[in-house]
């Protein structure tokens, strides 16, 4: 799967689109939420991790897809919040329409794809084993997954899909 291309509105106040926020080396498309048990639970470790692929040449972008009205800790007034108390090294962007969703075909929330230089989908995974809680010292799948996109292009073998909240699809 080629990365479907996108132009949303970021928390920073201005549009995004995918040549915006790719890396030299790849990207990490997330679909995260502010209401998300699981997020809640892994969203340092997102931090962490999407820092440090920076570093690698690797750019990340989230996009929140739920429904606001019926999850209302998901507004877009929510999302800036989120993003600036928590420092998100990455652009946050609203996906209103729940198009973009749709285009990768995200089910949860946290739900990441990761795509090498030529925005080809190598890696459709979890962050790691954590669920609700964080496991401890828990391998990082999804880094390690996209420091080797990073240098070899392909993603591993082996992956272990995501789990957490289905997105909040609008009535």
């Amino acid at each position: 799967m080629q990365a479907p291309d996108f132009d949303l509105p970021g928390v920073d106040g201005k549009r995004h689109d995918l040549a915006a926020v790719r890396g030299p080396k790849g990207l990490v498309v997330m679909f995260i939420c502010n209401h998300c048990p699981y997020v809640k639970a892994v969203i340092d470790r997102i931090i962490r991790d999407c820092r440090e692929l920076s570093a690698q040449g690797v750019a990340s972008v989230a996009v929140m897809s739920n429904d606001p009205t019926e999850y209302p800790e998901d507004s877009f007034e929510n999302m800036k919040r989120i993003a600036r108390e928590k420092r998100f090294p990455f652009q946050y962007l609203l996906d209103e329409t729940q198009d973009v969703a749709r285009a990768y075909g995200a089910a949860c929330t946290p739900d990441f794809f990761g795509f090498n230089a030529g925005l080809e989908l190598q890696y459709r995974g979890r962050l790691d084993a954590s669920r609700r809680d964080p496991v401890p010292n828990a391998r990082r799948e999804l880094f390690e997954a996209m420091v080797q996109i990073a240098n070899t292009g392909i993603g591993p073998k082996e992956q272990i899909a995501s789990i957490g909240c289905s997105i909040k699809w609008k009535k």
